[in-house]
């Protein structure tokens, strides 16, 4: 006999930006059972591409911090990026190492993040304050080069805006091994859990043909067995001076999400090593640009890998000071099209679950 039930229509979120962010889902419930989820997103940070067109391109480097508050580096650094390709420029080698050093420091406190409050999420309250405090270590280190801790507008056109400080790099250098011991670790206290593995493998699970259709990027292609990732695919920076691996599995769930995370953190490790040993002792840190930069007529499309996916810029110029027009590909955004169809026959205990498991970042989606 059949249980008979009603719909519920049900609200999870908007939540305070201090808890992850102002993001909401309506979802129809029949029972247990979600059939319908639908995003509701505009929330914060929006219209950021509309006033970057009244916006000197140094103007909207803040802006850039702000549409990923984890990941702030990265952001600053595909603007840059794309108006150097534009203006054809070349960048000093101490600068684009500070770049890179930074951009994957980046991605290891990123990703720190999301363990620390996923696992908090689905029950776990011990291993968000080890993913903070080893987290506390990075953003010191960003304090110290920048002076700020969480939006830091660093990079410059040309360049980056500070120097490294007297014994910042020995501080990353030591940071290395101190982190790989960490996440051992993590990978102790967690990875291997019962209640952890039955509440998150084998859910949210997806094939590369769908991610690909749906134009997923980062972990959540590489679950599926689509080894990109365009710091190997269209290198950038300095990346193809140094040696690491892209991770990538098979299974396209939330587990393999989970650990293809953990070992990118162990391959920014790699390649924060290598780095610091090529280092260069001396050297400028912004090229040669002009006091007002006006990058010539004409549009470009410059792409890296974040961490949570490709983030792209796109430009058209006019020959002006300001952007005729600019467009980012933001990771989020794009990535949280799944969910829907995700959701749709999963229980309400799933959801948390598998909106952890995508990692999405509500600035980048509103902007």
């Amino acid at each position: 006999m059949a249980i008979r039930t009603e719909e519920l229509l049900l609200n999870v979120g908007p939540q305070h930006p201090s808890t992850h962010g102002v993001f909401r889902i309506i979802v129809k419930l029949d029972g247990e059972i979600i059939t319908e989820a639908i995003p509701v997103m505009g929330y914060l940070h929006r219209g950021t591409e509309k006033l970057a067109e009244n916006l000197t391109y140094t103007q909207i480097i803040p802006y850039t911090d702000r549409m990923d508050y984890v990941s702030a580096m990265t952001n600053n650094y595909v603007l840059v990026h794309a108006v150097e390709q534009l203006m054809q420029l070349e960048i000093p080698e101490r600068a684009e190492f500070l770049r890179l050093i930074v951009m994957e420091l980046q991605r290891i406190a990123s990703h720190m993040v999301w363990w620390g409050t996923y696992l908090l999420d689905i029950g776990a309250m011990s291993p968000f304050l080890y993913a903070f405090r080893d987290r506390e270590i990075i953003i010191n280190l960003f304090n110290e080069l920048c002076g700020a801790r969480l939006t830091y507008n660093y990079m410059r056109v040309g360049g980056v805006k500070w120097d490294a400080p007297e014994g910042w790099i020995e501080k990353v250098r030591d940071f290395v091994p101190y982190m790989r011991e960490k996440l051992d670790e993590y990978h102790e206290l967690v990875s291997g859990n019962e209640i952890f593995l039955a509440r998150i493998k084998g859910i949210g699970k997806y094939d590369a043909e769908t991610a690909i259709a749906y134009g997923l990027s980062g972990a959540n292609l590489r679950c599926t067995g689509v080894d990109w990732d365009l710091r190997k695919a269209q290198p950038y920076s300095l990346y193809n001076r140094f040696e690491f691996d892209v991770p990538v599995s098979h299974n396209g769930d939330c587990y393999d999400r989970y650990l293809l995370r953990l070992e990118e953190v162990r391959q920014s490790l790699r390649i924060l090593e290598q780095a610091v040993e090529q280092f260069p002792a001396e050297g400028e840190i912004m090229g040669k640009v002009p006091r007002v930069i006006r990058p010539p007529e004409g549009e470009i499309y410059a792409a890296i890998e974040s961490p949570r996916g490709e983030i792209g810029c796109h430009i058209i110029s006019k020959g002006k000071d300001k952007p005729y027009r600019l467009k980012f590909r933001r990771p989020s955004f794009v990535n949280l099209q799944i969910l829907p169809k995700l959701l749709v026959g999963e229980t309400m205990t799933n959801l948390i679950t598998i909106l952890g498991g995508i990692d999405i970042v509500v600035g980048e989606v509103d902007c």
